[in-house]
């Protein structure tokens, strides 16, 4: 199986469209996976048939048992997160406010407090065209969204391991999520646009990725919007001798792609969706030689 990842380092450069594109575009069988799960949007592009879905469960919350609660008001007095409310008289826990630090059942004279998993999201597996679809849907404001994204891979693979490619539509920036996306890639293809934040970003992701010695590819979208900030984003593939294996213009025929729910590529041949073709076919021949060595 070759396993890459589609990256950006900030949000809003057009990997979830390029991902999309792709699932229809590359040979073989494939299995995909949204793991920008704290906003997660390849569904709404792929328009998934759901199959099941099942509880992600994250950090522990802590849980007062009112049985043997003394109201002697010491977790209220120790807890840095204004966690612990009170209620008709009676202490309870606010789960999204506990931050999981268990010092509530330390300070606790009667031990009537105790740590208990919490669902902090919903894994949702999904048949597409393609095959099959592996996302994801955080609680809002709950943590552990690298620790969901490795969920996800893992259900990928353990549903669908005999598929040639795996295709994850990974999240902006550099942290956690990130991490967790390419680790056990074979490559990964970072997205960015003309701009000042576009270079600076696609710069640090590159470098993240780099600690994980995968093969790194760069496409710039909308590259015709600054062709100034173009050249400077190929002057710096070339020196650092990173493939760029495609460029794509600006296309009004995206935003009308998006707002139908389905690829660019869906839309007949305009220019942004030629372009995503040949770097498919140059995408097709790098994991070729990838899959070679």
């Amino acid at each position: 199986m070759i396993r890459m990842a589609v990256v950006s380092g900030k949000g809003g450069t057009g990997k979830t469209m390029i991902t999309a594109a792709l699932s229809r575009l590359l040979k073989g069988s494939l299995v995909l996976a949204d793991c920008d799960v704290d906003a997660a949007n390849l569904s709404l592009v792929l328009s998934p048939r759901l199959i099941r879905t099942d509880p992600f469960m994250g950090m522990k919350a802590a849980v007062i048992d009112p049985e043997l609660c003394t109201e002697c008001g010491a977790c209220l007095e120790h807890c840095r997160f204004h966690a612990v409310e009170m209620d008709d008289g009676a202490y309870l826990i606010n789960p999204s406010r506990c931050e999981g630090c268990a010092v509530c059942t330390i300070v606790c004279p009667a031990d009537a407090v105790s740590m208990q998993p919490r669902q902090t999201g919903v894994i949702m597996y999904s048949e597409v065209d393609r095959g099959h679809l592996v996302h994801a849907r955080l609680v809002p404001g709950a943590g552990n969204s690298g620790l969901l994204v490795h969920a996800v891979k893992k259900t990928a693979l353990r549903e669908d391991g005999d598929a040639e490619k795996f295709l994850v539509d990974g999240p902006p920036g550099t942290g956690c999520p990130l991490i967790s996306s390419v680790s056990g890639m074979n490559a990964v293809i970072v997205v960015t646009e003309p701009s000042v934040s576009g270079l600076h970003d696609m710069k640090r992701v590159i470098t993240v990725c780099r600690q994980f010695r995968l093969k790194i590819f760069v496409v710039i979208n909308r590259y015709d919007l600054d062709l100034i900030k173009t050249e400077e984003i190929e002057a710096y593939c070339q020196k650092e001798i990173i493939p760029l294996i495609g460029k794509i213009p600006f296309d009004p025929a995206v935003i009308s792609a998006v707002r139908a729910g389905v690829p660019v590529t869906d839309q007949g041949s305009g220019p942004a969706s030629l372009s995503i073709c040949g770097i498919a076919d140059t995408l097709e021949k790098e994991l070729g030689n990838l899959a070679a060595q």
